[in-house]
């Protein structure tokens, strides 16, 4: 299967990022996050951008997560902690990029994917764009707390709690009623509305735009709790690993609570 790519291009003063590995749903690996993370430190060495859009190939999905297979080998609450490690690394890459970041989701924003709009500063999507967490449903698995709270910020707890406990993907508009989404726009407008959203950004001041971002993320940060207990107790559960082998056998899993 095809590692997929993060691909980068400048075009006048944004940057475009691309997840491009349509055939998976765009689903990260390894490869991809590292990927993300040299396309995050172009951006950061460009004093000339003003701002970066960040996109899914393929028209079906954003990113429908990380890849599943790269799972298979976790064998201890160890093994999920250092994932989870790995993993803020790359978002915070996103989160503290210093110009505006616009999240372009058409189709499935899912998992690592979510993760990923949920750190970009504003966020458009067609009407049939599908935003979740299902992971009581599939691998067992958690998200760390800097994540429960992106997505806390971004959908409100209570949403956000159902769309955990529940398993079940919301639409376009729910999101949109949460804030989570600045707006709706229509595959045909989609183009042109991020061209204009990229034209306003890149007039406005940068500094105050770069004092804003940094501001927010810091009162996000400044009262978050070590949440490195809880990763610890599903990643090493037997239902994790019972999650991670049913997806991969494709059947059933049969979750016993331990």
């Amino acid at each position: 299967m095809s590692e997929g790519a993060v691909r980068y291009r400048r075009e006048g003063a944004v940057a475009h990022i691309t997840f491009d590995r349509p055939h998976a749903h765009n689903a990260m690996t390894w490869r991809m996050y590292e990927q993300l993370a040299d396309a995050c430190a172009a951006v950061v060495g460009d004093r000339e951008l003003r701002c970066a859009v960040f996109r899914g190939a393929g028209g079906r999905a954003f990113v429908a997560g990380t890849d599943i297979a790269q799972f298979r080998h976790f064998t201890s609450a160890a093994d999920g902690l250092a994932y989870e490690a790995r993993m803020e690394k790359f978002l915070s890459a996103v989160e503290g990029l210093p110009v505006p970041t616009l999240a372009v989701i058409d189709g499935w924003a899912i998992g690592g994917g979510l993760a990923i709009a949920g750190v970009c500063d504003l966020r458009i999507a067609t009407p049939d764009a599908r935003f979740g967490v299902p992971i009581a449903r599939t691998l067992g698995n958690c998200l760390s707390i800097a994540n429960y709270a992106r997505l806390s910020a971004g959908f409100g707890a209570s949403r956000l709690k159902k769309m955990l406990m529940l398993a079940e993907p919301i639409g376009a508009e729910e999101a949109l009623e949460s804030g989570f989404l600045a707006e709706i726009v229509n595959i045909d407008m989609l183009d042109a509305r991020v061209a204009a959203i990229c034209e306003r950004l890149s007039a406005n001041a940068p500094v105050t735009m770069r004092t804003a971002k940094e501001a927010m993320r810091r009162i996000l940060h400044a009262t978050m709790p070590n949440g490195d207990d809880l990763v610890a107790e599903t990643y090493g559960s037997h239902d994790f690993q019972e999650g991670v082998s049913a997806f991969v056998a494709k059947r059933q899993p049969s979750w016993e609570g331990r």
